[in-house]
């Protein structure tokens, strides 16, 4: 008889997650900072995947991802950071070979204050585990200190200002990671600039078989998946790279294709438009002229 797939356990509260992590009351109702080796999970209501109504941001000893490039790795080992948003799901702690801090916040704790609507902006919320942001000691020792200041922050007696505290340090540890990122994007230019050829080839050949008559146009999941990587981090890949997103660069692509077709072939505008991909011809006609200008029509008259 095949084993009943076991759905993953949803965590709604903060002190639903303590309780079956074996941790005692949070002191805070919206916000909570964890050492992993407090936790002990309670065998009786372990599941493999577990989905959180919170953000959270992990501080791991040892993270998955690094890149290899040849012989070489070109990332630090001093530790990393996996973020995660709310309702993205994520594994229980194999076994206490991990160390480190998880802090976790609910979207609500953000309320009144610009960070709810800012905090859509970090992309790495949507990174995978394995797009981790590995640290060097210098940005472990930052990180840490925010991450002191918080967790003492929530120990301590509420007040009109602990909140605004709390919030200022938040904001502060997540562009510390914009900017660490960045730097992870730099140093692993030699790992991206290969992702980005192979991406060439793939839209290429995506294109060149016609793909786009039983497909439609390319979308950045298919980009993504056949890359190994998330729809996320391929776009802040590509915006270090080449200062366009994955949208842009297939928007680029596509612009270069319908040239080439304007230029070399007698097609019409619509049966172009159809064999990149496009629904309607209209949408063609206007994306192109966004990006060049000119109305396919007068691209092929410069031509003539």
């Amino acid at each position: 008889m095949k084993k009943e797939e076991q759905l993953p356990r949803r965590f709604t509260s903060l002190t639903d997650f303590h309780r079956v992590f074996g941790l005692p009351k949070p002191l805070h109702p919206l916000g909570s900072f964890i050492d992993i080796n407090d936790i002990n999970i309670l065998r009786d209501e372990l599941t493999s995947m577990f989905l959180l109504d919170f953000y959270k941001i992990a501080y791991k000893t040892n993270v998955c991802g690094k890149a290899k490039y040849g012989q070489n790795y070109y990332d630090f080992g001093e530790g990393g950071l996996v973020f995660s948003a709310p309702n993205q799901l994520f594994e229980s702690p194999p076994d206490k070979a991990v160390s480190g801090y998880i802090l976790l916040f609910h979207p609500d704790f953000l309320l009144s204050y610009s960070l709810a609507r800012k905090i859509k902006q970090y992309g790495y919320f949507s990174y995978a585990a394995n797009e981790a942001l590995h640290l060097s000691d210098q940005e472990k020792e930052t990180i840490l200190a925010i991450f002191k200041i918080i967790d003492e922050e929530l120990k301590s007696r509420i007040d009109d200002f602990s909140h605004d505290v709390i919030i200022s340090q938040l904001e502060l540890l997540l562009n510390y990671c914009n900017r660490f990122y960045k730097r992870q994007f730099i140093t692993r230019k030699a790992v991206n600039n290969d992702m980005l050829q192979k991406l060439e080839e793939l839209l290429d050949n995506y294109f060149n078989h016609k793909k786009t008559l039983e497909q439609g146009l390319p979308s950045v999941q298919y980009l993504a998946s056949h890359l190994n990587v998330s729809p996320s981090y391929l776009s802040d890949m590509l915006r270090a790279l080449t200062g366009q997103n994955a949208q842009q660069h297939i928007h680029q692509k596509l612009i270069e294709k319908a040239k080439e077709k304007l230029s070399t072939t007698e097609h019409t505008v619509s049966e172009i438009a159809y064999a990149l991909g496009f629904e309607h011809p209209q949408s063609f006609s206007k994306l192109f002229k966004t990006k060049t200008q000119l109305s396919p029509l007068e691209f092929r008259q410069s031509f003539n």
